[in-house]
């Protein structure tokens, strides 16, 4: 039934194109192209499940790593390109944010009401919470490096995010060979129940065709975003932080609901958690990396409310899974939290 709703939503992809190229509201193309970017990311999600699935552990996981946040990479790069800096920054809070209170929450919230006491790998879950925190150092130091040093040089806080950004790919890289080498045993079972559905020459084409359509959709998404907050008065925050955020989590939102209701909340975990570690780690450095080549100015100076949000959620995420049980009102507490800052980016000016 989703995979049908996904299908029919692939429709909204010409409807976006001809509204667009027929010079129609830019509003209409901005609400259009965000839409039809959503079924998209679900299956640049699939066509990498599917080569994952023929292909050992640790291969598999390089994919998935590389293609999980693939639709929040191209919008960033696109935003980026446009020298949109605040909207990058927004985004990037707003995927860690909605991974970790939007989708994990929802996941905890709707397989509770199935599943009384839903138990996953505790060990697993606070690896990754500890790469979160690491996370929370790296975005949060530069920002106070530059609130404590008076009279700093612009290249001196680009020197260091650039060296932030370094230290966190090493990392991430290290967290790989971590998963699917030398503590494989942690995450295999999940690995080991994917289907084949596709052959590889099938996924490879879906791939390149999703990609290439998403970069296009893309880039008509942030020329349009200007517009719109002239348009509706919205912030470029909110819009960053909220609107693009939940249209580049679309596919781990589905993904992350079903695990969590077939309970197999390992593996939801997994979606959640890693997917808002995948973005603080692997995401911000290559977009740190990709401004140094556009020539834009992209640090990791984050302004304060969204560094706030960001360790809050942290927080809450961490006290969550730290016991290796869940159940529904953990969910709700993390869709509360959600509400809360989704509720405080709208207003913020």
């Amino acid at each position: 039934m989703v995979n049908k709703i996904f299908a029919w939503s692939l429709g909204l992809v010409p409807i976006s194109l001809a509204a667009h190229f027929l010079g129609s509201s830019e509003i209409l193309v901005f609400f259009l192209a965000a839409l039809a970017i959503i079924p998209l990311a679900k299956f640049l999600g699939d066509a990498t499940e599917e080569l994952a699935s023929h292909s050992g552990a640790a291969l598999g996981g390089l994919l998935n790593a590389t293609f999980g946040n693939a639709t929040e990479l191209i919008i960033a790069f696109f935003a980026l390109k446009a020298g949109l800096i605040e909207v990058v920054k927004a985004s990037i809070t707003g995927s860690i944010i909605g991974n970790l209170l939007f989708v994990l929450g929802m996941s905890i919230f709707i397989g509770g009401l199935r599943h009384k006491k839903q138990s996953f790998n505790q060990t697993a879950a606070m690896a990754n919470a500890s790469m979160l925190i690491l996370a929370v150092i790296a975005l949060v130091m530069p920002t106070v490096f530059l609130l404590t040093s008076p009279g700093l040089k612009p290249e001196t806080i680009d020197n260091l995010s650039v060296t932030v950004a370094v230290l966190m790919f090493i990392t991430y890289i290290a967290s790989l060979i971590f998963i699917f080498r030398t503590h494989q045993h942690l995450y295999t079972e999940e690995v080991g129940r994917l289907k084949i559905n596709w052959s590889v020459k099938q996924a490879v084409a879906v791939l390149t065709v999703v990609t290439v359509t998403i970069a296009v959709l893309s880039e008509i998404l942030v020329g349009a975003i200007k517009p719109t907050v002239e348009g509706l008065g919205w912030t470029e925050l909110f819009i960053g932080a909220v609107v693009i955020a939940i249209i580049g989590n679309a596919a781990e939102h589905t993904s992350a609901i079903v695990m969590a209701v077939k309970n197999r909340m390992d593996l939801s975990l997994q979606i959640a958690i890693g997917s808002a570690t995948q973005i603080a780690m692997l995401l911000v450095p290559l977009l740190v990396f990709a401004g140094l080549l556009l020539g834009q100015d992209m640090d990791l100076v984050f302004n304060n409310f969204e560094l706030g949000a960001i360790v809050l959620s942290i927080v809450i995420t961490n006290l969550v899974v730290q016991d290796g049980e869940s159940n529904w009102l953990e969910g709700v507490q993390l869709l509360a939290a959600y509400g809360i800052i989704a509720g405080a980016f709208f207003l913020h000016p």
